[in-house]
């Protein structure tokens, strides 16, 4: 579960909308994932993030959405793997701090590139 306080540091980007709600995606997702590891350290996967899953009191209300919520887990973790090594550590070690960080990365990237949609930008002339 997030805290007030992550929850507080996603919501005080100047990021869009999307992308602010894509960073609380996976910022749950690096949650779920934490606790789901117990003390393993290791990325859970398959069966045991379907085990994990069963346990949880709150899923039990549903129990059609726990694959679901699983395999969307399983790509989140593909996800944070990937800017686990950008940060050059790994995914169950990334806070809301590195997730922010990326994500304005990503944000700045979008505004460099030359196939950027800047069409809201283009001057009207009458």
């Amino acid at each position: 579960m997030l805290s007030e306080a992550d929850l507080s540091e996603l919501e005080s980007t100047l990021l869009p909308a999307l992308e602010r709600h894509h960073l609380r995606l996976l910022a749950h997702s690096l949650r779920c994932l934490q606790q789901a590891s117990g003390d393993v350290g290791s990325l859970p996967r398959g069966e045991e993030l379907m085990a994990w899953a069963e346990r949880q009191p709150n899923l039990a209300v549903d129990p059609t959405f726990i694959p679901v919520l699983v395999e969307q887990l399983g790509k989140a973790a593909l996800q944070l793997e990937s800017i686990g090594e950008s940060f050059g550590k790994p995914a169950l070690q990334l806070d809301i701090q590195d997730l922010v960080l990326w994500g304005q990365g990503q944000a700045d990237e979008r505004l460099r590139s030359p196939d950027a949609d800047r069409s809201d930008f283009r001057p009207r002339h009458n």
